[in-house]
């Protein structure tokens, strides 16, 4: 019943005339709700709720799978979904007085969350229920349920079961506090020297004109970030922008972050563990705070031969113009990465971009999509969002809708400022229909500006719609709790990093990238030489995941009063990556995942295992072609939370994942001339 937020969703009278034809729910905001009617369908899904929990002690005779199974599932189904829904307006709306009633929101919400959690009238009545004649599914259900209210201390006593209420609903306000800041901390540098911006594109530099002071402002939104730190010569101006970053939730998120790290302590102390880390392990695929460590470590082996030779051809590169530089700077890293890449691979990231406008990539991911998976997609033209810009699609399988998604796609003030896949409503088979939203910040086009996105951004929207076809798919089960993404939450990332890697396929940028002006498709020789290039680095990549990794676990896996945030940050950002972090960043203010996925960053290289495992039983030459694509849609994703993640990856691979097809993905760089099948791109994260 610990529900990680991922990365979510949910519209007039003909929309739901529409709907009902199609026998499908109209969208959440059809009626447009203001904040009084968006709290009442809040509190009508706590009410419909407990209703179905009152089902369930009421019950005198046997207890059975119909007469407290499904009520109990139906309560998380309402539950959650006003749980998605008070996280999206949180994350999403507009006004910033409906994100901070959504915010008080989400704390009564998560509050009946954890009431049922620790309900033991409610635990014993679905321990009563036999299920040895029932089907798969529904036996790991019950099994992986119990385990969950075991580990929210159901069986504790009455004195302790209160303590915990209470320190989960601290949590809840902390973790808000902590996303909050954040999403409300955009910044801004000021720029009086126009020649500051030397290396920058020229549409970035025409959107970004001087005011009426003469001075030019650059934010810390992604559009805006990016660009400038792979393409800006000055190093100056990298630097003031790139601390603006790391700072934009500094001081504020330092005092939530060790509150944080109190009250995780406090319950996993309570419940009998060491560390919130250990504690926070014991229903992963991982299973114990120990073997994160030990991850960490094998991982750092596994990259820090070819990590080493890449920072060695970096700082060759940045001696070019200082000779006696010994250091590169985690501000730096970009623009060497983009330097080495044009003078060692001949290839320039910004040759690339005038192919992919947003529009174009936006349609060529549906279109791959809706290949691999073997589904189409629709479009509800004109329904209502809690943004003009938002976008409403269905999914359809064989005819037939199978769900709903949201598109959220360009920045706003106050807005969730990074890029996540957010559940809006859990799928139950035959009953409700899944929905999801992408929730991004990539640059938004205009009549004047196509909105060219960096090849970084279309690999960010490649790994959200993983995330999408998995809460879809998935989302066709018999049961709420089993629904769409909802096994072991380290296995979350797999499908959305392999899906990263469909951008390397000629094939696939073939079918949308052109030329915005002149509409040509973007050169097969160009592409070779981008997946070349876009090789390098990877294990620098994974070397600065894992000390992110490292700092999510240390800070977790100590008692918090032995916790130097700034301290160990430093420590573990140059302990596995050899870039030297400008001093004062405090990075961990603004490293959001602190908060939702707390110990377990490991979760992202754990998957980027699993997902380049999972991607070499593609055809490289054509990866739509095969048995491979519709296995994978079967064995991977429909499942959704019926059985475990580690049976999701010995089902499809006829094994546990291996760590050899990593390594081959991180030396790609440094094997022989690329040919059809050459080396990968990664997308990053």
């Amino acid at each position: 019943m610990r529900i990680i937020k991922l990365c979510v969703f949910g519209l007039m009278t003909a929309f739901a005339t529409i709907a009902a034809a199609l026998d499908l729910p109209p969208p959440i905001w059809s009626t447009k709700p203001d904040v009084g009617a968006f709290e009442k369908i809040e509190n009508q899904r706590l009410d419909a709720a407990q209703r179905s929990i009152d089902k369930i002690v009421a019950v005198k005779g046997p207890r059975t799978i119909d007469n407290t199974l499904a009520n109990y599932d139906d309560a998380v189904w309402h539950i959650n979904a006003a749980m998605y829904f008070s996280s999206l307006m949180e994350a999403v709306h507009p006004d910033a007085a409906f994100r901070d009633r959504a915010t008080a929101m989400t704390r009564k919400v998560s509050a009946a969350q954890t009431a049922l959690s620790l309900n033991r009238s409610v635990y014993q009545a679905l321990a009563a229920v036999p299920v040895s004649r029932a089907d798969p599914a529904t036996q790991y259900y019950m099994r992986r349920q119990l385990l969950e209210f075991r580990l929210a201390g159901v069986d504790k006593n009455d004195a302790t079961r209160a303590r915990l209420k209470v320190l989960s609903d601290e949590l809840t306000e902390e973790q808000s506090a902590f996303d909050r800041n954040i999403n409300d901390g955009q910044k801004s540098i000021e720029v009086r020297d126009p020649s500051e911006l030397a290396g920058l594109p020229r549409d970035y530099i025409d959107n970004h004109k001087a005011d009426k002071d003469g001075v030019i402002h650059i934010t810390t939104s992604y559009p805006d970030f990016i660009p400038a730190m792979n393409f800006a010569v000055s190093d100056a101006l990298r630097r003031r922008l790139y601390m603006a970053f790391h700072t934009r939730a500094y001081p504020q998120n330092r005092d939530v972050l060790m509150k944080m790290l109190r009250t995780r302590y406090d319950i996993a102390s309570i419940l009998g563990y060491k560390s919130w880390a250990d504690y926070n392990a014991a229903d992963k695929m991982i299973g114990t705070g120990a073997q994160i460590a030990e991850f960490i470590q094998s991982l750092d082996t596994a990259v820090r031969p070819v990590a080493s030779r890449e920072f060695q051809m970096l700082l060759a590169e940045k001696r070019k113009s200082d000779a006696k530089a010994t250091t590169i700077g985690l501000q730096e890293k970009s623009y060497y990465l983009e330097q080495v890449r044009r003078s060692s691979f001949n290839f320039d990231s910004q040759s690339v971009r005038p192919y992919f406008p947003y529009g174009r990539v936006r349609q060529g991911i549906l279109d791959t999509a809706a290949t691999l998976f073997h589904v189409t997609f629709r479009q509800e033209e004109g329904a209502p969002a809690w943004d003009p810009s938002v976008e409403t699609w269905q999914i359809l399988d064989a005819g037939k809708v199978i769900g709903r998604f949201y598109l959220d796609m360009h920045p706003r003030p106050g807005k969730y400022s990074h890029a996540e896949m957010m559940a809006v409503l859990d799928g139950v088979r035959g009953k409700r229909l899944p929905e999801a939203a992408l929730i991004c910040n990539f640059p938004r086009p205009t009549p004047e500006d196509p909105g060219l996105m960096e090849y970084g951004d279309v690999q960010t929207f490649f790994h959200e719609f993983g995330h999408l076809m998995h809460m879809i798919l998935g989302g066709q089960q018999p049961w709420a709790g089993i629904s769409g993404i909802s096994m072991e939450s380290d296995f979350v990332e797999a499908p959305s990093q392999m899906l990263e890697e469909w951008i390397q396929s000629p094939q696939v940028l073939a079918s949308f990238a052109r030329d915005y002006q002149s509409g040509k498709p973007i050169p097969a020789e160009l592409v070779l030489r981008m997946r070349r290039a876009s090789a390098f680095g990877r294990a620098n990549f994974v070397a600065q995941q894992n000390g992110y990794t490292a700092v999510s676990y240390d800070i977790y896996n100590a008692k918090p009063q032995d916790v130097d945030l700034d301290a160990i940050t430093d420590r573990d950002t140059v302990k596995y990556a050899p870039f030297t972090p400008p001093e004062g960043t405090h990075m961990y203010a603004s490293f959001g995942h602190l908060s939702g996925y707390s110990s377990a960053y490991y979760t992202y290289m754990w998957d980027k295992v699993i997902a380049e495992d999972f991607f070499e039983q593609f055809d490289p030459k054509n990866l739509l072609a095969g048995d491979a694509p519709l296995r994978y849609r079967r064995t991977v994703l429909e499942p959704g939370g019926s059985v475990s993640a580690n049976d999701l990856v010995k089902n499809f691979l006829g094994r546990p994942q291996s760590t050899e097809a990593l390594k081959r993905w991180v030396a790609a760089e440094f094997d022989t001339a690329p040919t059809d099948a050459g080396p990968r791109v990664d997308a990053g994260h």
